[in-house]
């Protein structure tokens, strides 16, 4: 659990470095962390990889992982769930397009808010649907959905699904009880499906803050599909596995026959990776909390003090969503990667002006990005 240890990931063709090979911009964009996986996850995978046999594995009738999901949704998550609700993918990405043909007919509106990462905000038009853009506002120092436009929006005939990403990325914020009722009575009120997209789900950092999955929500139960993974808060994303939560069982079946001959079983060792991390990882995950949260307080405090900048800390997630209105520049994704850091470029989530940092890493390499950062005001 040394998360202060570098790992050199330069030769190893990760996603994140090799956009910046040969140049001296230090990535900090795609959404995975810099940290070793916890050890209980690498021996699983070795003694699969040592039995050394991979052919074909049904997820449904791996129930080792089946019943790590039910244990790490009681225990973390309050949420009890069947097994027979669990359906298995290749990652939530799939999981909300595959929500989208499984919803709604060519023509169909789709709500998302905005900004949102870009294969969200990217479903509606490739799935052949009208998305339409639900504004993320600021209200009481944090951002939240603005409830009025998506009321507003719901009520439209056409409108049948609602992709909601909480926590929220990349703003950070975690929807509260009362804001998860309001998306509940609207959806109800207007016979919209939702889909949650829940991947940071078990990244809370904010300690006031409580996660409500939205299946979980009585009134949902029949009308939602909730994505989770182990991939974001136990850093195996390149093993492709996620699974939708779906206790409605005509949705559920409607979900995986949209899904039949489009979407590959996931792994075994994905299976195996995660039935480990749901299990036997509490310690790393609740110290990874600890550090992120360190880090998230240091990056903010750093880049508040550097002028044109300002952040807002982020309630969940290990992402900044950060300001860059303020340096009077065209495009801030540029001046960042002329001062040697590599963030995602803002434009891509529906606003230019800002950038979003991934701070899952060592100290000593925000530390480094700040350092870079700092010298654009000198």
């Amino acid at each position: 659990m040394n998360f202060a240890k570098p790992v050199d990931r330069k030769e190893t063709y990760s996603y994140k470095w090799e956009k910046y090979r040969g140049k001296d911009i230090l990535p900090m964009w795609v959404a995975d962390s810099e940290f070793e996986c916890a050890e209980p996850i690498k021996h699983a995978v070795h003694q699969r990889v040592e039995h050394g046999v991979f052919g074909y594995h049904l997820p449904t009738q791996y129930e080792p992982a089946n019943r790590a999901v039910q244990r790490w949704l009681a225990d973390k998550h309050d949420w009890h769930i069947e097994s027979d609700w669990i359906v298995w993918i290749p990652g939530v990405v799939p999981g909300f397009n595959v929500a989208s043909k499984a919803v709604c007919e060519a023509g169909d509106r789709v709500l998302v808010q905005t900004p949102n990462y870009p294969p969200l905000l990217a479903s509606p038009r490739i799935n052949g649907l009208e998305g339409i853009n639900i504004p993320t506002v600021m209200q009481d120092g944090r951002y939240t959905l603005d409830f009025d436009r998506l009321e507003e929006e719901a009520k439209h005939p056409n409108t049948k699904l609602m992709i909601l990403c909480n926590p929220m990325n990349p703003v950070g914020s975690v929807l509260t009880e009362s804001e998860i009722e309001r998306v509940r009575d609207i959806c109800v009120t207007h016979n919209v499906v939702l889909c949650s997209d829940e991947i940071h789900c078990d990244l809370i950092l904010d300690e006031n803050a409580k996660h409500i999955p939205a299946g979980r929500v009585p009134e949902l139960s029949n009308r939602s599909v909730t994505l989770m993974a182990a991939s974001k808060t136990f850093n195996i994303a390149g093993l492709g596995t996620a699974f939708a939560i779906i206790p409605d069982k005509t949705l559920r079946r409607r979900f995986s026959q949209a899904a039949l001959g489009h979407l590959p079983w996931v792994t075994i060792l994905g299976l195996v990776a995660t039935e480990a991390a749901l299990t036997e990882c509490d310690d790393w995950h609740a110290a990874q909390i600890d550090y992120l949260r360190a880090n998230r307080d240091y990056l903010c405090e750093q880049i508040n003090q550097l002028p044109g900048l300002s952040v807002i800390p982020s309630e969940a997630t290990f992402l900044a969503w950060v300001d860059a209105s303020g340096l009077g520049v065209d495009n801030p994704m540029q001046y960042f990667e002329e001062l040697g850091v590599g963030p995602s470029p803002g434009a891509d989530f529906g606003d230019k002006q800002c950038v979003r940092l991934n701070f899952a890493c060592p100290r000593t390499d925000l530390e480094e990005a700040v350092r870079r950062l700092s010298k654009g005001r000198e």
